[in-house]
């Protein structure tokens, strides 16, 4: 085997894991009534965008051979119902048109559809007491996805993990003229310790109980089979495991099985932990990264969703 290692060249050709900018999907905020962007203290490099920046920073990811982001909107206003999420000049709807009307196909535009960024409550659906009312939910999403769509989202991509939010919003889509507009669903979400600084950018820790009744549990590997296998069933064009690197049991076993597109998430937490290492001088964070996000390809990733994008982009081109 060593005989296939010798020449660089030689070694890149008979890989199975390529990755490259092409292959990767940048997650970014917008946050109304900001008039700059604000860092993220706990996401080094990762910001709080104005539409402004928003676009700049599209640019330059683009110029990076990243050609994909998954926008994440913040309102000035949260309400129980979340409105802004479907308001047509709710802050992500702006966004999307705004990344539409300047770089068009160039930039594919993926739209997270959840309410807890834009909830006072900061959970996922619509709360009764402290329960969430999954029917009532799946209503919410039905329409926040139709404005997704009419403001230029090129995918939907649900992320509440309500039951039947697939076909739900494959419903709406259709029945409001958008039958082309694909579903990536986050299939097999867990409740995880790692998404605590996404929810320092996305100003959405809840403010009551925790997720555990409708995300996944960690050690639970088989109900992420029939949860992927549901959304299938239900129209999902793309699935996707969230978090990465903790579940490439699961996502290996789910690229093996389905025969479907499938995506990663490599989340925040995972994120910040390369990060804060490598500021401490412990590990080197192109190495490690790259040596994180090759692992998530080869575990059967098709897609990955990371902030490191732009800085895989920067490195590879040099």
């Amino acid at each position: 085997m060593r005989r296939l290692r010798r020449h660089p060249i030689l070694r890149e050709m008979v890989g199975r894991a390529d990755l490259t900018p092409g292959d990767l999907v940048a997650p970014l905020f917008v946050k109304a009534g900001l008039t700059a962007p604000e860092p993220i203290p706990s996401m080094p490099g990762q910001f709080q965008h104005t539409l402004d920046s928003l676009t700049r920073e599209a640019g330059g990811l683009l110029e990076s051979g990243v050609r994909a982001v998954i926008l994440f909107g913040i309102p000035a206003v949260k309400d129980p119902a979340g409105s802004d999420a479907s308001a047509e000049e709710g802050i992500a709807q702006q966004a999307l048109r705004r990344l539409t009307g300047e770089f068009g196909a160039d930039l594919l535009r993926i739209a997270d559809l959840c309410l807890c960024e834009y909830t006072d409550h900061g959970h996922c659906g619509i709360v009764v007491g402290e329960q969430i009312d999954n029917d009532r939910t799946l209503e919410r999403y039905r329409r926040i996805a139709v404005a997704q769509a009419a403001a230029g989202a090129d995918l939907i991509a649900p992320s509440g993990m309500m039951d039947g939010q697939v076909g739900a919003i494959r419903e709406a889509l259709d029945g409001a003229g958008f039958a082309d507009t694909p579903i990536l669903a986050y299939a097999a979400k867990y409740a995880s310790g790692l998404y605590a600084p996404f929810r320092e950018a996305a100003e959405s820790a809840p403010a009551f109980g925790d997720r555990r009744t409708y995300q996944m549990d960690a050690a639970a590997r088989e109900e992420a089979l029939r949860e992927v296998a549901l959304d299938v069933e239900e129209g999902a064009d793309v699935i996707m495991v969230k978090p990465a690197l903790p579940y490439l049991d699961i996502l290996a076993a789910v690229r093996a099985r389905f025969e479907v597109p499938t995506a990663a998430f490599q989340v925040s937490g995972e994120y910040a932990m390369i990060k804060a290492a490598a500021e401490r001088g412990w590990i080197d964070e192109r190495k490690v990264a790259l040596e994180t996000l090759t692992a998530i390809r080869r575990a059967g990733a098709d897609l990955i969703l990371t902030y490191f994008a732009g800085e895989v982009g920067r490195w590879q081109r040099g």
